[in-house]
């Protein structure tokens, strides 16, 4: 599906005389159809410069980078690989371009030229997967920032990409609103979607199948989440901190209680604590 071939980005200086910033150095790997990836790092890593370099907002000086076999250097192909791949970004009212919502899911839809007939369905199979379907006559204005995320995300759905980057795109809500585009990335994947999701939360990076750990514009480590998360190390050295599931598993380990390695959510370890007090119960 993407695939990144010693890809190395630079941003241009501010100013002149100063050095440009080099954001990728010699980046590889592959992503297959159907993935659920979290690329996460410190700020500055260079996670975001991947994501904007797969929709093809940023070019490399170096390297290929390839969406769905296209090459993303190809201008000719732009329209057709940020259809292919859609992107939700961290702030929302950067992305909502009509006052009310239903115009606004719509906009993607009608510059593709999609008939009438298939925009309606498209629209409405967006709504009600994102559940903005009741708020299609409001103003965008009128809307909380988790509200106005999933509109964003309903306007890319209407579209119909085989791939969705989420750039950080629960960063500025509360934790309902953040749970909410957790639900919706989760359904999407299971709906065969591919899921990039580009985060500096880890308890959201464990909800993915793959990890892929950026420092300093290089990928330092790419694996399962509780593969990566068994090495306290590697999560010290990119300068991110443990999920609090596995902090609590390494204090409870502790103390002598045994907890799987493959729990890494607050809900399992919750879940397998209960069974572990069920069945003390049937013991005595």
């Amino acid at each position: 599906m993407i695939k990144f071939e010693e890809v190395s980005c630079r941003y241009p200086a501010f100013e002149e005389g100063e050095e440009t910033a080099t954001a990728l150095s010699g980046v590889s790997f592959k992503i297959e159809k159907g993935s659920f990836v979290a690329i996460v790092g410190h700020n500055g890593s260079g996670k975001s410069t991947v994501a904007r370099s797969i929709n093809a907002l940023l070019l490399p000086f170096e390297g290929k980078i390839l969406v769905a076999s296209m090459d993303t250097a190809q201008s000719d192909l732009l329209w057709k690989i940020r259809s292919t791949a859609g992107m939700v970004f961290q702030n929302p009212e950067n992305q909502i371009v009509s006052a009310i919502v239903e115009d606004d899911v719509a906009f993607g839809p009608e510059n593709m030229g999609i008939p009438v007939k298939e925009i309606r369905t498209r629209i409405d199979e967006a709504m009600n997967a994102t559940s903005v379907y009741d708020l299609k006559e409001k103003s965008s204005a009128q809307l909380s920032g988790g509200q106005k995320q999933r509109v964003a995300i309903a306007g890319v759905l209407a579209m119909k990409p085989e791939c969705i980057i989420f750039d950080e795109s629960t960063s500025m809500l509360d934790p309902r609103g953040r749970r909410d585009v957790l639900d919706i990335m989760k359904k999407l994947h299971e709906d065969g979607t591919t899921i990039i999701a580009i985060t500096h939360f880890m308890d959201e990076a464990v909800k993915a199948e793959r990890i892929m750990v950026m420092k300093q514009g290089q990928l330092i480590s790419d694996g399962t989440p509780a593969e990566i998360f068994s090495c306290p190390e590697l999560i010290k050295e990119a300068e991110l901190e443990l999920p609090a599931a596995v902090r609590m598993r390494m204090l409870l380990q502790d103390r002598g209680i045994d907890v799987p390695a493959d729990i890494l959510d607050m809900e399992a370890l919750a879940d397998w604590i209960a069974a572990q007090r069920s069945d003390d119960g049937d013991n005595n």
